[in-house]
């Protein structure tokens, strides 16, 4: 179903080249009505069945005027306007894909919300990776395996859920949204779940999708069982090939969900005496877990060594868990240059 769109803006010029570009690219989901007279678009909105109007801030439109499923949004020549007469900004002079996930963030929150398929009910792979220990660089692997994905014209998400992860120190892309927007969207359970993660998700220059981080760690915090239990069902709906899940492994009933949704568990360690030492206790739990709970596998674990060196660090043995192998440490380097050397070795070609 294509979401219907009434344009009404003076300038036909600029009216013609958005239409335009809206029909090359989403021909197959927008269907778009454009307007240069006020009286012409309101007249549309019934007869049309028009989901969003979207205003230059040139015209003041009254919201009696329009009908109540329909949203209203106002064109801006600014970026930083937010608001025009109560309704959401959008500036008109940004690429096309931009101005579209807006107007996807506004059907979001005037659409019905929607049951895909779950976990287990779709051919997405998803894959959890977490550790045992801190500054192993589990999110520095699973930021690697995503842009490695990526690299194989797969369709990935990666999905950070730390308190205080924040992707954008692996990845940069366009887009005003962040995780915030889709934890707020879980909790008032008034939006098109779908779609709002459609108007959110940025994609990096390596073609990997993430959600920025969201404005504050609390945020995150906030977050309940249940409510990640709904978005990774939802997030399977979208097109994705593969999920990337990082988050740490706490023993709590987060970790224990992720666990048991994902395809695969890569648990990261860095063979040092430390790490080892929490891998064993950790081991040990996961075993009676396992006996506790007949959907807690401890067979879908991986583990893989990051920063390895045969110096300092010794591999486990007795394990009843897959070994990847190891990745050396790199010195000197920065945070995405670490990862983009990673993203190209092979011992990461096991998962595939």
């Amino acid at each position: 179903m294509k979401i219907k769109i009434a344009l009404l803006e003076r300038d036909a010029n600029y009216l013609k080249r958005l239409v335009m570009a809206f029909s090359s690219k989403y021909s197959d989901k927008l269907e778009i009505h454009s307007f240069t007279k006020k009286e012409n678009a309101l007249d549309s909105l019934e007869s049309d069945k028009i989901d969003i109007l979207i205003s230059s801030d040139a015209f003041t439109v009254d919201e009696k005027e329009i009908p109540s499923r329909c949203g209203l949004a106002y064109f801006v020549d600014s970026m930083g306007i937010e608001m025009v007469r109560g309704q959401k900004a959008i500036c008109k002079f940004q690429k096309a894909e931009l101005i579209y996930k807006q107007i996807l963030s506004i059907y979001a929150e005037k659409a019905s919300s929607l049951t895909g398929k779950k976990f287990g009910e779709s051919n997405v792979k998803s894959i959890y990776f977490t550790s045992f220990s801190g500054g192993v660089g589990c999110s520095s692997l699973a930021a690697a395996y995503a842009i490695k994905l990526a690299k194989n014209h797969q369709k990935v998400l990666y999905l950070n859920l730390e308190k205080t992860g924040d992707p954008e120190l692996f990845f940069q892309g366009e887009g005003q949204f962040n995780f915030s927007d889709i934890i707020y969207a879980l909790k008032s359970k008034k939006t098109n779940l779908a779609i709002k993660i459609e108007s959110t998700v940025k994609t990096s220059k390596e073609e990997v999708n993430y959600f920025a981080a969201s404005k504050m760690a609390l945020d995150v915090m906030e977050l309940k069982v249940g409510e990640v239990d709904i978005l990774l069902d939802e997030v399977v709906t979208c097109g994705y090939q593969f999920i990337i899940i990082d988050a740490g492994f706490h023993f709590d009933e987060m970790s224990y969900l992720l666990w048991k949704k994902a395809d695969e568990v890569v648990i990261v360690s860095d063979g040092s005496e430390i790490a080892n030492s929490k891998f064993d206790r950790a081991y040990q739990s996961l075993n009676i877990v396992q006996e506790q709970d007949e959907k807690f596998r401890l067979e879908k674990a991986n583990l893989i060594y990051n920063k390895f060196s045969n110096k300092t660090c010794k591999t486990m043995t007795g394990l009843r868990i897959n070994d990847l192998g190891g990745i050396p440490r790199y010195e000197h380097a920065m945070t995405k240059q670490i990862v983009e050397q990673i993203s190209s070795l092979n011992v990461l070609d096991k998962l595939l």
